[in-house]
């Protein structure tokens, strides 16, 4: 029995995308050709790789002990060809995925300070809410990720084949338009919160979870103005006076300083981890060891 390489590309692509036709869109293969590739791979093995849901197709739990295997397979390939064309210089492919906070606060500047320090250019980025940044890599499509909060409830968004360790820390606020009633009253308690509409990110978001977990148990009656998927829209609307919002003091910074949003002063500790993450079974190629060591080390400069 012999595993072609274009096989296990194959495989990953459709278990990430779970359809034939995504998987031949971004593969440039015929569907018939993706098909034929999987069925010899899962004739070859002697097993089925996938349950077939709804016209999609769901690894089942050969398929999973597989994925690990042909990722790092298809990355030691890719490895070799890069020893071999680098002239002994960090090569490779780095797939990061971000929260919103992070990926749009903090990544630029890190990746800034790791292409300096190692001369390395290939990288991509994604940025997502935390619980997509979390499935994709379960499901092989990012080397490392980067997510917000959590902190007391890290394993509701993971599970155990990640690798979660404690990162940056950060401080999240409570923010009003300049001209709400809440900006001008002194002592703020957790009684004048009180009966107010929030906006909200939406499901997956870590800046969400964190509200539920420390705000929102804290209040009897509050409803939801808004559900957004982005941070700036949460600013624009709070600045309207759309809302209160629950922010990280980082993404909210620039909106406090310029006038655009008040930021109300109470007696809570607001902090939240940060978490560097990735999967268990993820093959450490030299640059993920080298990234992922700078990103440990890595400390925001003022």
């Amino acid at each position: 029995m012999s595993l072609s390489l274009r096989q296990l590309q194959v495989f990953v692509a459709v278990a990430q995308e779970k359809t034939i036709t995504a998987a031949s869109s971004l593969l440039f293969l015929s569907k018939p050709a993706v098909s034929m590739a999987i069925t010899e791979l899962e004739s070859q093995l002697g097993h089925k790789l996938f349950e077939r849901v709804n016209n999609r197709l769901i690894l089942n739990d050969q398929g999973r002990r597989l994925l690990p295997m042909a990722d790092e397979l298809l990355t030691r390939s890719d490895e070799i060809i890069n020893v071999l064309n680098s002239d002994g210089e960090l090569s490779g492919h780095l797939r990061l995925g971000a929260s919103d906070t992070i990926g749009n606060q903090l990544v630029p500047f890190l990746l800034r300070d790791f292409r300096a320090q190692s001369n390395h250019l290939d990288q991509e980025l994604v940025i997502s809410n935390s619980q997509s940044i979390i499935d994709r890599l379960l499901a092989f499509e990012l080397d490392i990720g980067l997510i917000e909060g959590q902190g007391e409830s890290k394993h509701h968004l993971g599970n155990d084949d990640l690798h979660m360790q404690p990162w940056l820390s950060d401080e999240m606020c409570i923010v009003c338009a300049i001209d709400h009633p809440l900006a001008q009253k002194a002592g703020i308690t957790l009684f004048d919160l009180e009966n107010h509409a929030w906006l909200l990110r939406e499901t997956g978001s870590g800046t969400r979870e964190h509200f539920l977990s420390r705000i929102a148990p804290r209040l009897e009656d509050w409803t939801v103005a808004f559900e957004l998927r982005t941070t700036e829209a949460i600013i624009n609307c709070a600045a309207a006076g759309l809302g209160l919002a629950y922010l990280s003091t980082l993404a909210a910074r620039h909106a406090i300083s310029n006038k655009r949003l008040h930021k109300l002063t109470l007696p809570l500790d607001l902090r939240r981890q940060y978490w560097l993450a990735h999967h268990k079974s993820k093959h450490h190629s030299l640059l993920f060891e080298r990234f992922l060591t700078f990103t440990s080390e890595w400390q925001v400069n003022d």
